[in-house]
């Protein structure tokens, strides 16, 4: 427990760094680990394959999935799950056969093996180099998508390449089966313990319960889905999915408290695993120590299946998306829908890997079931982490350099966000005085109740005011917030806040307003109902 918490310190001093640098932190945290394994006495700290599938990736796919939007998910699925499943299966084949063809000694069970290990790019890194390079929000849809979704796929190929490398039972059919039932299971799980969270923390008043629920559950839909034989993976990505759909209709303080604890543990989890990543070459080399084949041949290896990977990705997203017949066959959409050249290029260079790679290597079996050494582990091992470093250091350093070289951001998104959140808010500010005037409806006989309409004026006045002041600064927290008043006038306004946040949510429902955009807008109208809240609790 020293040693780890000693490297946990360290990688958030380099994520501070790397923060205030203004760098993409899961990539230097690598670097900088990959040097500290060179130097002499380093610490070694090795954390089992299983803690890392059952306790690490279940919070940071939930945070991804919760960061995700559901409508985008929905809308671009064909893409997704064409690159989630379909480029899983193929990649696997294709480098588990080239791997066993061009490197001696190593068995087709194990070259299988290798290539679902090195098949799902990372979720984790996907997302941050995508929100540092602020690619296209459906460019960033596809990738993050994709990478929730691959994990499932690639997990699932493992165990059946596993089964047939240990002499169990396992074929193709009984694969395909595998995956459709743990997929089928997951996403239940997933949805209905989601909604059965969400049920509960809706009616909650216990603020720190219902952010206990939240911190719970992405755990809870793994262990589950697993000991039904279903995918925990798939069972994380749809609850978060559908938590995060919801959350905007959970209650004010809590889901503020909530997002705070989830970018802690987010933080510290990305902190430690990509730092892990880096000090992983301490027991690589104590490994490859063991090999009867020279430096040069290791090195020559990992080299030929990184470069197969990196080239199979590329070379399979230009074929099915351009290739007559192949496009026909596997296209993601129909050919007016499909993402231009310059961003399918930079979608076909985002395959870093990550912590499934590397946890998926280490929980390879030591025996065959008949008591034998597994076939090649150690060179299976060494194969995987090639490909996560040479993916994580060649493709995501060289991506920010792509995404200019090729003039792919977000464009016109920026202003178009803009215009959306404008009609957005004045729709808002519009719900809020119409219930407003429900709420206290004027007085037919002006002055009789002069204390209710000066309250009146005055929520009108900030109601507004903060509505047109808002607008002028699209993209920046507001610098003015209403007053509070008495009991009444700060629940009224409370009454307001949550007209507006229903408008909101409706015209998200319907499609007219991004999710990004939304989240934007709730926090605000979160921040002021929490400082209202404050303001009369300290009266």
């Amino acid at each position: 427990m020293g040693p780890l918490l000693v490297v946990l310190l360290c990688a958030l001093t380099v994520t501070a760094f790397a923060r205030r640098r203004n760098l993409i932190a899961p990539l230097l945290l690598v670097v900088v680990g990959l040097a500290a394994s060179a130097l002499p006495g380093t610490i070694d700290v090795e954390i089992p394959p299983e803690l890392l599938l059952t306790v690490v990736l279940p919070p940071l796919l939930y945070t991804a999935s919760q960061d995700s939007s559901l409508i985008s998910f929905r809308e671009n699925f064909r893409a997704i799950a064409q690159l989630g499943v379909l480029l899983v299966v193929a990649g696997t084949v294709a480098v588990g056969f080239l791997a066993y063809a061009l490197i001696p000694g190593l068995p087709l069970e194990a070259a299988l093996v290798l290539g679902a290990v090195v098949s799902p790019p990372d979720a984790v890194t996907a997302a941050a180099v995508g929100r540092r390079l602020r690619l296209p929000r459906r460019v960033m849809s596809v990738i993050g998508g994709e990478s929730l979704v691959n994990d499932a796929a690639a997990l699932s190929l493992y165990r059946v390449t596993v089964a047939a490398a240990v002499g169990a039972t396992g074929s193709l059919l009984e694969g395909v089966a595998l995956f459709v039932e743990a997929a089928v299971i997951g996403t239940a799980v997933g949805l209905l313990l989601g909604a059965a969270v969400h049920f509960v923390r809706m009616r909650l008043v216990d603020q720190e319960v219902s952010t206990a629920l939240s911190v719970v559950l992405p755990f809870g839909a793994y262990l589950v889905a697993e000991e039904l034989h279903g995918s925990g993976v798939l069972a994380v990505v749809a609850a978060g999915l559908y938590v995060g759909h919801h959350s905007p209709r959970v209650g004010v303080a809590g889901r503020l408290q909530e997002q705070q604890v989830w970018k802690t543990v987010n933080l510290l989890l990305e902190s430690l695993v990509f730092a892990l990543i880096g000090l992983y070459l301490n027991q690589i080399l104590r490994e490859t120590a063991n090999f009867t084949a020279s430096a040069w041949t290791l090195v020559g290896s990992g080299v030929l299946v990184l470069a197969a990977v990196i080239v199979f990705r590329v070379g399979w997203l230009f074929a099915v998306t351009y290739v007559p017949g192949l496009s026909t066959l596997l296209a993601p959409t129909r050919p007016s829908q499909r993402l231009p050249v310059r961003q399918t290029a930079v979608i076909a260079w985002t395959g870093m890997r990550g912590v499934v790679t590397m946890a998926a290597a280490g929980a390879i079996p030591l025996t065959t079931e008949a008591g034998d050494p597994f076939p090649a582990r150690e060179l299976v091992q060494f194969l995987a982490f090639s490909v996560t470093i040479g993916t994580l250091l060649l493709q995501g350093l060289s991506l920010p350099w792509l995404t200019r070289r090729l003039g792919v951001h977000d464009g016109g998104e920026a202003e178009q966000d803009a215009r959306a959140e404008v009609a957005a808010r004045t729709l808002a500010t519009r719900a809020a005085l119409r219930r407003l005037d429900e709420l206290l409806p004027a007085d037919p006989v002006p002055g009789r109740n002069s204390e209710r309409e000066r309250m009146a004026a005055r929520l009108r006045g900030v109601i507004e005011y903060q509505g047109r002041a808002a607008v002028r600064q699209i993209g920046r927290d507001p610098t003015e917030r209403g007053e509070s008043g008495h009991r009444e006038f700060v629940e009224l306004r409370k009454q307001l806040l949550d007209t507006q946040r229903a408008a909101l949510i409706a015209r998200r429902d319907t499609g007219k307003l991004a999710d990004e955009v939304l989240r934007r807008i709730l926090h605000e109208l979160d921040l002021e109902e929490a400082a209202l809240d404050n303001s009369w609790r300290n009266r």
